[in-house]
């Protein structure tokens, strides 16, 4: 793969920032500088120049760029429509609207905040012809991008089953997440095995079958943009000169394709302001580069770094265990978290790890704990399991049953993702644009309507040949003698349908058109008719679509935020224990956080350990370092010594990650018969003349157990010994595999 920045030669020669034109004073007791930290105010009131705002978790961010923003406005160096502010959720975007708002008055609806792709959107939508497309084209969601997809690679006889679609769309986000066109793509360098070699063709064909469908997908929104700033050097002056501001939020999960855009736009004022912290740099897997963060100074020279270093979030303890471990990255630009409020390091927790026999016996240690803090009046909703993969959560979510302790998975399917809801979303884009080919497809015979594959060929290969839209093309059929009467008039009352549906557009309340759309349309009734245990369910999540329309002043604006957003606001209708993944709970705190499975392979993953360079094991060491950050007063951290994983028995390796927190901070045990360190005492364990164990238990005297006997344990059954060394023993299980275990354990049958 090439240099993620070898795009930098097309970026246009830096303008000199234009000189300030006298900011108006801000009274230093300003609502938003009161209660500021030192750091803080140095991050809010540095406003002219390139700023690198490094911050540590839990050190205020959300404040500080609020307050920045505030500061810029107040202090009249722009206007708020001259103010750009990315975010990475459009949940942030509101939440930072609202406090600017409350700062300084309504001025604050005018500034660009939102996501990258909510931001590239509106400005695409002003220069859509520049890139092949007109001002009204749609934005694909992930199901119709391989829609797409799949048809552009059968029209290539491209073989689906040797070639998944889902992984060629992956390698083409790749490709577009790194601001690389087709044409930019070198062909013996990117002559990828995907798709026998074919996947830069299919790339470029994938393209073009999007502009014909006056469609782009995600990548899009920004790789057009990018395309047409560097294309135009009019167009991108004139977004230069506009935004004389730019504040930046998570810079440390930007992709290459938005550091390009980031970078052009700060071209002509360099006023920009990245808030992050290299020490969270967890998505790599999805394009994220740690590198945009790390070489900011380089990019801006004369930048400067305010680092926000006072945590406000976690206990001393927890605090001196994640600076402990982040501290053997050599890829950080530096920083050690400190508390930002006074403890009682008498009466605060250290962190707590546990070795334990199994993933069993781990989900039933961690559940107890959950009961007994429950008893003792914490709710269940300020206690998270956080797992490295998703394996991990299956014996959890059997204990939670199994005791009756309420819990929920965050990230399971996402609302806007449900089939039923999928379905309505396409009779909505099709009312708002005939030309959506894709929602055409997939509601024309759903409900059923009597359109077999023959009508619905028929209807196709007239678009092709006339080249109109599907629904003109069925439009066409509707009224001629090329299909059988009764199809055609199924499909003549579809095209009606939709006809008075769009009429309606301009009269009716957008909410109360979708509950006609789909009552009229046979839809509802549909799943009110099926027998399945889910189809309730379905109509009640149909009726909730319903109701979230009234929240949107259009149905266009609500299809533009649904496919730029997708998200799924869970409102936990009882406390409950949260269990999702560390990348998942980025950004989120709990009081108490349960950290499973730090094992060799499992955390560090064991990808990550086969990449070279170390980078995977950075990124996993910032993965942890995560985890307990999100900790506000305990971490409980376990590992198992054997694992089911994939269904295979593993004796398991404590991670690293236990030998890499710092003793004052940590407190270990393990159940009886196991070690209780990290990696480097387990290493040494079996030359060691006793295991660490907690509680300890008295030495008892013990025949010695031959080779070849038969014994019995209370957890792996019956099995026979293989070789001895001391009191350990290496047995083959019947059932349980090959382990290695005490002989105290075992009895001799």
């Amino acid at each position: 793969m090439s240099d993620p920045f070898a795009l930098d030669d097309d970026l246009p020669p830096p303008s000199p920032p234009p000189r300030a034109a006298g900011p108006v004073p801000v009274p230093p007791d300003a609502p938003w500088l009161t209660g500021l930290n030192p750091e803080q105010l140095e991050a809010v009131t540095a406003l002219d120049g390139p700023v690198l705002v490094l911050s540590g978790a839990g050190t205020g961010k959300t404040r500080v760029l609020t307050s920045r923003l505030a500061q810029i406005l107040a202090s009249k160096r722009a206007q708020p429509w001259q103010c750009l502010a990315v975010t990475f959720t459009n949940r942030a975007a509101r939440e930072m609207k609202e406090r600017v708002a409350a700062l300084v008055g309504p001025m604050a609806q005018d500034l660009w905040l939102g996501t990258f792709h909510s931001l590239c959107l509106k400005i695409l939508r002003r220069h859509a012809e520049a890139v092949g497309l007109k001002s009204d084209f749609i934005v694909l969601d992930a199901d119709d991008q391989v829609r797409v997809l799949k048809q552009v690679m059968e029209a290539e006889h491209i073989d689906a089953k040797a070639t998944p679609p889902q992984s060629l769309m992956a390698t083409i986000q790749r490709w577009k997440d790194r601001a690389q066109t087709p044409e930019k793509l070198a062909a013996p360098e990117h002559a990828t095995e995907v798709a026998g070699g074919r996947a830069r063709e299919l790339y470029r064909l994938y393209q073009e079958r999007l502009r014909a469908l006056n469609a782009c997908d995600f990548g899009d929104l920004l790789l057009h943009t990018l395309t047409v700033f560097l294309g135009d050097r009019a167009v991108l002056e004139r977004w230069q000169n506009q935004f004389r501001y730019l504040l930046v939020d998570e810079y440390q999960d930007t992709n290459v394709a938005q550091y390009l855009w980031l970078r052009l736009l700060a071209q002509k004022h360099q006023n920009i302001c990245c808030v992050g912290d290299d020490d969270q740099s967890i998505y790599s897997w999805r394009g994220a580069e740690v590198g945009n963060i790390l070489r900011f100074e380089k990019d801006f020279p004369g930048a400067r770094v305010v680092r926000l270093e006072s945590n406000y979030r976690s206990t001393p303890h927890i605090l001196g265990a994640a600076s402990g471990l982040i501290a053997h990255n050599a890829g950080r630009l530096g920083k050690t978290l400190r508390p930002g409020l006074s403890h009682d390091l008498d009466t605060v927790e250290k962190i707590r790890t546990r070795a334990v026999w199994d993933g069993e016996a781990e989900a039933r240690a961690v559940v107890e704990e959950i009961e007994a803090f429950q008893r003792g009046g914490a709710a269940l909703s300020s206690m998270a399991i956080l797992v490295r993969a998703g394996f991990q959560t299956r014996e959890f979510e059997e204990r939670l049953i199994a005791t009756g302790v309420p819990y929920r998975v965050i990230g399971g399917p996402r609302f806007y993702e449900r089939l039923e809801i999928r379905d309505a979303m396409a009779y909505l884009r099709i009312v708002i644009s005939a030309s959506d080919g894709l929602a055409f497809e997939r509601i024309v015979n759903t409900p059923k309507r009597g359109l077999g594959e023959a009508a619905l060929q028929t209807i196709h290969i007239l678009a092709r040949d006339i080249n109109v839209p599907l629904f003109d093309a069925a439009r066409l059929l509707s009224n001629s003698d090329e299909l059988k009467p009764k199809p055609r008039k199924a499909l003549a009352q579809f095209v009606e349908d939709v006809g008075r549906w769009r009429s309606l557009l301009e009269s009716m309340p957008h909410a109360e058109l979708a509950e006609t759309i789909l009552d009229e349309s046979g839809y509802v009734e549909m799943w009110r008719n099926d027998k399945s245990p889910d189809a309730p369910g379905r109509v009640e999540n149909l009726k909730e679509l319903v109701a979230a329309l009234e929240e949107y002043q259009s149905l266009p604006s609500f299809l533009e935020h649904v496919a730029l957003v997708m998200e799924n606001d869970e409102k936990a209708e009882t406390d409950r224990v949260v269990i999702m993944t560390l990348h998942g709970a980025k950004g989120l705190e709990f009081d108490t956080v349960f950290l499973p499975g730090w094992e060799e392979e499992v955390f560090p993953h064991q990808r990550a350990l086969m990449e070279s360079g170390g980078q995977g094991l950075e990124e996993e060491r910032r993965l942890a370092y995560v985890g307990l950050t999100r900790a506000k007063k305990r971490v409980v951290i376990t590992f198992a010594a054997n694992r089911r994983i994939y269904n295979q028995w593993k004796s398991q390796l404590p991670s690293r990650f236990l030998d890499e927190l710092p003793e004052r901070h940590v407190e270990r045990s393990a159940d009886r018969g196991l070690y209780a360190g990290g990696l480097e005492e387990s290493r040494a364990a079996w030359n060691a003349p006793s295991w660490k164990t907690a509680p300890p238990r008295e030495a008892k005297p013990k025949t010695a157990i031959a080779t070849g006997a038969r014994v019995f344990h209370d957890k792996f059954g019956n099995g026979t010994v293989l070789s001895s060394d001391g009191n350990k023993l290496e047995i083959a299980f019947d059932k349980a595999g090959t382990k290695k275990v005490l002989d105290s354990f075992v009895t001799p049958l």
